[in-house]
């Protein structure tokens, strides 16, 4: 079936290559003869076989099998499909808030939309789900996932996963909800001189929303831009965004491929922000958030701060089908300005290990992104110091996250959706008297905090949930979890703003480093952006 398969992929995506791309084939009378070949085969087994045989799964089948022998991004969206991708730009639908790709039989979490209910409860990126309402998922149609995932605000879909480290499957009750589909998470001012901005992703609206985010920070000196996260999106707005920063004409990027022409693409406009400015990337910043973080660092223009990117810097041209589907095809590669490819490296047909590396980044396992020794070296245009290649993006300052207060209990108290019953519950009871007592966010800061018996009460919800209490280790996960149980409150009570307001200074190690740089630049931000 398979070799099938692949006869009809084949035939398909001829259908959609223009002349030019025809006559750019290197040994143009061979592939006419395959193509000849593949349409006699589809017409004969349609004609003759024993069978009837219904042509549209064995076509959707053909096309995926043939793409899973290329690159990790080159993929088959079906009609289902293709609707959810173009609400992810824009519109509004209820669900459990991620992005998923069906590899190898397995439903994987590409990103969580933030803020939204899977995120809420603790499912991370590269999960893989393998039950979803007590149905076994391994080996499910990329088609039925979204009538499964998807149902009425309120409802709830439990899913069954398993993650990369851990033995036992890792279930989660989540409450479907419409998904925000709006790109800038959060925008407010650090201090007098200091704004922070944290975007999702890279949507339509993304330089409408950074915009308005930033004229309310009201002039401020330096900025703290969040793509953290951030899995891309499209092009234009990270072009767009680069060129904020930059001056005009500068190059943000450039692609070149075997069968188009390279392109260059420029910072329009002058750049509108001329203060300090530090980006937080970390694995799983990706794509067009790479774009305009390696704009910014080989401009010397920026100090980037996290870890290393995801390195997706796959150029794809989105071809219709005709009946809703269409197919991404990666026609070229991204270069930063100063020439770093930014796709990490893969071997073709070999996307299990593509992903699996990495997984192992997130451990410390991932030997390419580790090997930075071996990194080819490039200069920045500006200082001409040296910035790494070989996929991702390497931050100028890297820092290892501190994973000191995570404690099993308190992974199963996320996992369990225990959070958010314990808020709700919470909320509940004692809006009113917030609200009250706490009229804006400064008095929040200072006055809130969860008493003792609050702790006890979210202890037993999670026993009710079938977590046994753990005293040893609920203590030493205790500050962690109540930070940001306070912070979900500062949420609830007033923007998604003051979420990150409230945790950023006491558990975001990457903008505790950004605002101590900002604040010592001439002797901690400067020096990096200089020759070394």
């Amino acid at each position: 079936m398979k070799y099938i398969s692949v006869a009809l992929a084949l035939l398909l995506l001829w259908a959609v290559i223009t002349p030019t791309a025809y006559a750019q084939q290197e040994n143009p009378n061979k592939a006419f003869a395959q193509l000849q070949k593949l349409n006699r085969f589809y017409r004969y087994l349609d004609a003759t076989y024993v069978d009837e045989v219904d042509m549209e799964p064995l076509v959707e089948d053909a096309i995926r099998g043939m793409l899973e022998d290329l690159d990790p991004h080159s993929v088959y969206l079906d009609k289902e499909e293709m609707r959810t991708q173009n609400e992810s730009f824009e519109g509004e639908f209820s669900g459990i808030g991620i992005e998923y790709n069906v590899h190898n039989d397995s439903v994987i979490v590409i990103n969580t939309v933030a803020h939204g209910p899977a995120e809420a409860v603790g499912v991370r990126p590269n999960d893989r789900i393998v039950e979803i309402d007590g149905r076994n998922a391994v080996g499910i149609k990329r088609s039925e996932v979204p009538s499964l995932l998807r149902g009425p605000r309120g409802s709830v879909v439990s899913i069954g996963v398993a993650r990369r480290g851990m033995s036992d499957i890792l279930h989660f009750d989540i409450t479907r909800d419409n998904i925000p589909l709006t790109t800038v998470d959060a925008a407010y001012r650090v201090d007098d001189r200091i704004g922070y901005i944290k975007v999702n992703r890279f949507g339509r609206t993304t330089m409408r929303e950074f915009r308005e985010a930033y004229e309310r920070l009201r002039g401020v000196k330096s900025l703290i831009l969040d793509l953290s996260g951030n899995g891309g999106g499209m092009l234009d707005p990270a072009i767009e965004m680069a060129g904020f920063f930059l001056p005009e004409g500068a190059v943000v990027v450039s692609t070149e491929g075997r069968a188009i022409p390279p392109q260059r693409y420029m910072a329009s406009e002058g750049g509108v922000f001329e203060g300090n400015v530090v980006v937080l990337i970390d694995e799983n910043s990706a794509s067009a958030s790479e774009i305009v973080a390696g704009a910014l660092q080989d401009w010397d223009r920026a100090v980037i701060v996290g870890r290393s990117s995801f390195g997706k810097g796959l150029v794809q041209r989105q071809i219709p089908l005709g009946d809703g589907s269409a197919v991404r095809i990666t026609v070229a590669r991204y270069h930063t300005p100063s020439g770093r490819v930014i796709q990490r490296p893969y071997e073709k047909g070999h996307k299990q290990e593509y992903y699996d590396a990495h997984i192992g980044r997130l451990t410390g396992a991932d030997t390419i992104a580790a090997d930075t020794a071996s990194s080819p070296a490039y200069e920045t245009l500006r200082s001409r110091r040296k910035v790494l290649g070989g996929g991702g993006i390497t931050p100028d300052i890297v820092i290892e996250p501190d994973t000191s207060q995570i404690t099993t209990y308190m992974i199963d108290v996320v996992a369990k959706g225990v959070y958010g019953d314990f808020i709700m519950s919470y909320m509940d009871n004692n809006r009113t008297r917030l609200e009250e007592a706490y009229p804006d966010f400064e008095s929040f800061e200072k006055g809130f905090a969860f008493s003792d018996e609050d702790m006890r009460h979210l202890v037993h919800m999670a026993e009710e949930k079938g977590i046994a209490p753990n005293e040893e280790e609920f203590a030493r996960s205790r500050k962690l979890m109540t930070t940001q149980l306070t912070a979900l409150t500062a949420q609830r009570l007033f923007t998604a703003s003051e979420f990150y307001k409230y945790i950023n200074p006491r558990e975001n190690e990457y903008f505790m480093r950004a605002v101590e740089i900002l604040d010592n630049w001439e002797t901690e931000g400067a020096p990096l952006l200089e020759p070394q």
